[in-house]
C-alpha cells in the first residue's frame, strides 16, 4: 500500500521540487498540496494522509495543530527555524539535503510509524471514569462551570481533571480532545 503525503507549503518552486522528488518513489501517494493551514484537521480527515510535510513557520506552533491527527509529521526547513517550532515534529527535512537522504529519512519516518502504532494507538484505559465524563462533556461544547454544576464538583476540580486529560493524552486542545472522544466512541459523531 502506498504512503499518502500531503505537503503544507505556500511556496510553489519547493512544492513542485517536492513533488519531482517524491514522485518518483513508487511507495509514495501524493496528495493535492495545501498552501496553508486553513481548516487543516477537516482537509486531513478528509485527504487521510500518512505524513504531513509542513513548513514549520505557517503558524506559531503547526506541531500542535496536527498533533491531534495522529500523523506522522515531517519540518520542511530551508531557512533558520527556531528550534522550538521543530520540537514537536517527527522529522526535519532540511531541503539542502540530497534527494536520496530526504526519501531515506521518510522511509525511516514511515517504518517507525508503523513500528511505534502500539503506543500512538488511540486508547482510553488510561483516564479515570470521572476524566472520562468530564473528557465527554468537553467534547459537547459545555464550559468548565456547566461541566461543574451537571457533575456537582467544583470548577477546580473540573479544571484538575481536564489538566490530567490533557496531561495523559498529550492533547491540548478541545478540537483534538473531541476528535479524540470520537475516535474512543465516546460521544455520538
Amino acid at each position: 500500500m502506498k504512503t499518502k503525503i500531503l505537503i503544507v507549503e505556500p511556496s510553489e518552486v519547493i512544492v513542485e521540487g517536492l513533488k519531482a522528488v517524491l514522485g518518483k518513489q513508487t511507495r509514495f501517494s501524493l496528495l493535492s498540496p495545501l498552501a496553508d493551514l486553513d481548516d487543516i484537521e477537516g482537509k486531513c480527515a478528509a485527504l487521510k494522509p500518512d505524513v504531513v510535510i509542513a513548513n514549520p513557520t505557517l503558524a506559531p506552533d503547526v506541531a500542535t495543530l496536527l498533533r491531534p491527527l495522529y500523523l506522522k509529521t515531517a519540518a520542511l526547513v530551508y531557512q533558520y527555524v527556531e528550534p522550538w517550532r521543530l520540537s514537536g515534529f517527527d522529522l526535519a527535512i532540511d531541503i539542502r539535503e540530497s534527494a536520496g537522504t530526504i526519501v531515506k529519512h521518510l522511509v525511516e519516518l514511515i517504518e517507525r510509524k508503523s513500528e511505534q502504532n502500539v503506543s500512538k494507538k488511540i486508547t482510553n484505559y488510561d483516564l479515570t471514569k470521572r476524566e472520562t465524563a468530564v473528557l465527554i462533556e468537553v467534547a459537547k461544547g459545555l464550559t468548565n462551570k456547566e461541566i461543574a454544576d451537571k457533575m456537582n464538583v467544583s470548577v477546580h476540580t473540573v479544571i484538575s481533571h481536564r489538566k490530567n486529560i490533557m496531561h495523559k493524552t498529550g492533547i491540548k486542545s478541545v478540537a483534538g480532545l473531541t476528535v479524540y472522544a470520537m475516535l474512543n466512541n465516546l460521544i455520538e459523531e
